[in-house]
Parts: structure tokens; C-alpha cells; sequence
């Protein structure tokens, strides 16, 4: 999830991280237990004045498959659900007016599960799960290969 919100302008950063659950400061191999309830996430710093937050919902989307609850293509798990933290009601709006939309839009034959929640502290993953896709370049083009297949076929007329 990280890259392609990188690439955007006004993207001023992008973590890798922990969030959801209820262990204070959990580690990668305590949220992958399945026992400490967090969901793996990306925090994003944005400039609104050059990247909307409905813009990085869009992204979003496209990025996901909001009809899997149990995790995202290779990555399995309740700590890999479809989920938004929002931080505000003006982002639950908006996230909840874009998922209405997609919902809609007749795109997926599944229903969207894709969760909207508050958000709760949020802890930065170890050094070693930053820029996974930039550390571990021939990994990343495996799974990015899967994730691609299903965007292209999914979001094709955008």
C-alpha cells in the first residue's frame, strides 16, 4: 500500500504500521498471532491543498479488494482486512459517501466489507517492514504481480 500513495504529489509521508488492536507497541510477529486485534496499515501525511482526501480514497480502492474480509490477495488474515481509520467525521463522510459509490457503481458482484473506523493509535512497524516494496524489489514484483492482475482487470476503464 505504500507505493502508490508514494507516487502521488502531496504525499508528504507514508508508514508502514500497526493499528486497531489492543497491545500498546506490538510487534510484527505479535500482530501476525492474530491475538492483539491490530490491522497492518499505512499512515498517511498528506498536503490537502495539493491531494484531497477523496483522492486517497480513490487510491485506495483501486489498491484493495473490498469484498475480501479475511485479507488482501496473498496476504491472509484478520490483521489484512479491508479497513479505513478515519481520523475526524469529515473523512468518515467522505469515506463512507466513496464506498456507497463504489457499492453502486456495479463494479463487484460481492458486497463492499470493506470496514470505516475511528482511528486508534497507530504504531510504526519495525525498520525492516518500511519500503517493503523498495528492500525486497523481486518479492514485491511476485506479489505485485497478483495484485496487478486483479487492478487491471477490476479498475480497466479508468
Amino acid at each position: 500500500m505504500v507505493e502508490p500513495f508514494e507516487e502521488q504529489p502531496g504525499i508528504l509521508n507514508v508508514v508502514s504500521g500497526y493499528t486497531g488492536g489492543h497491545v500498546a507497541n506490538p510487534t510484527y510477529e505479535q500482530v501476525s498471532s492474530h491475538t492483539t486485534g491490530h490491522t497492518e496499515a499505512v499512515e498517511i501525511t498528506f498536503d490537502a491543498d495539493t491531494i484531497s482526501y477523496p483522492k486517497l480514497l480513490d487510491i485506495y480502492w483501486q489498491q484493495t479488494d473490498p469484498t475480501d474480509a479475511m485479507g488482501q490477495f496473498q496476504d491472509r488474515g484478520d490483521n489484512y482486512r479491508p479497513v479505513i481509520f478515519v481520523k475526524d467525521d469529515a473523512q468518515r463522510e467522505a469515506a463512507e459517501a466513496s464506498k456507497t459509490a463504489l457499492a453502486a457503481s456495479g463494479r463487484f458482484s460481492d458486497p463492499i466489507v470493506t470496514q470505516i473506523e475511528a482511528a486508534k493509535p497507530f504504531y510504526p512497524a519495525e525498520p525492516e517492514h518500511q519500503q517493503f516494496y523498495a528492500k525486497n524489489p523481486r518479492r514485491y514484483a511476485l506479489e505485485h504481480a497478483q495484485r496487478q492482475a486483479f487492478i487491471d482487470k477490476t479498475w480497466k476503464d479508468q
